[in-house]
């Protein structure tokens, strides 16, 4: 079975040294912490936690849904890195729930198989 796998991770990095320097400065710009209107960090993270994942509907709709539950829950530390300054805080929160999201993605994976 085929997994997201590495282009998916390269892909990810790419976007996450691109976007830090680019959400701080949207930030400033705005005068806002965190713009709404920045979503750079979520593709970041929904990237993240499709890594390794199986390459079918399923999973894609797990991870988006984990992701979710974790970027809205914010459990210990991603609140915490939300506290970063600038363009770090605005992507590293959403780097933590995609970490949180392949977790249990790839505990599911081990629990099914």
């Amino acid at each position: 079975m085929q997994a997201f796998s590495g282009v998916t991770m390269v892909a990810a990095l790419v976007l996450l040294l691109i976007g830090t320097p680019a959400a701080t400065i949207v930030a400033r710009e705005s005068g806002r912490k965190d713009p709404q209107f920045v979503v750079v960090d979520e593709a970041v993270g929904q990237w993240i936690a499709l890594f390794a994942a199986p390459v079918q509907w399923s999973y894609a709709l797990l991870g988006l849904i984990l992701f979710r539950i974790f970027d809205v829950w914010k459990p210990f530390p991603i609140r915490k890195i939300e506290h970063l300054p600038e363009g770090w805080g605005i992507l590293f929160d959403d780097v933590a729930a995609g970490i949180y999201a392949m977790a249990i993605i790839q505990l599911i994976r081990l629990w099914v198989a």
